[in-house]
């Protein structure tokens, strides 16, 4: 047996029930809903379609006590809100299927000015390529060399 603060906790042959094994940061994101969300950033395109996807991304989800009826905030880019705004139901009712229960039951929309960016599209720029290549050399882990040269040459092919 264990007491702390005043309670007594019976466990047997030191199995403890699982929610005292998650850290307690983690259980204040379970309980606030945070898994919800996270769910639907990683699974966003396909939850709804690739249009409305291209137009809008889920920037929070705020989950009532009980974990339903909660409100999707997504933001918008400047001239898609009209149709982000006839497909509000639609985005809804993908999403509670998904989930399999009434998890959103309200979209709030905040538009933002510029377009979204697609990340497949970033490339690194390298100023200083001689700097780069003197430091590879000094790496002793020779996978480790072998792989950041690869990468420099992709950059490099890649900024041309």
């Amino acid at each position: 047996m264990h007491n702390k603060n005043n309670k007594t906790y019976t466990y047997i042959q030191g199995l403890r029930p699982f929610a005292n094994s998650i850290p307690k940061t983690l259980k204040k994101y379970l309980r606030k809903g945070g898994y919800n969300y996270s769910n639907i950033v990683d699974n966003w395109t396909k939850i709804v379609s690739k249009k409305i996807s291209d137009a809008c991304y889920p920037l929070t989800v705020k989950m009532e006590k009980d974990m339903r009826e909660g409100t999707l905030i997504l933001n918008v880019v400047h001239g898609k809100e009209v149709d982000i705004e006839y497909e509000k139901n639609e985005i809804i009712d993908k999403i509670n299927s998904f989930f399999g229960y009434n998890c959103i039951s309200n979209v709030k929309l905040k538009i933002i000015q510029n377009e979204i960016k697609n990340q497949k599209s970033f490339s690194p720029k390298i100023k200083n390529l001689t700097k780069l290549e003197e430091k590879i050399k000094k790496v002793n882990n020779n996978q480790l060399k072998v792989s950041l040269k690869n990468f420099l040459r992709a950059c490099n092919e890649k900024n041309k």
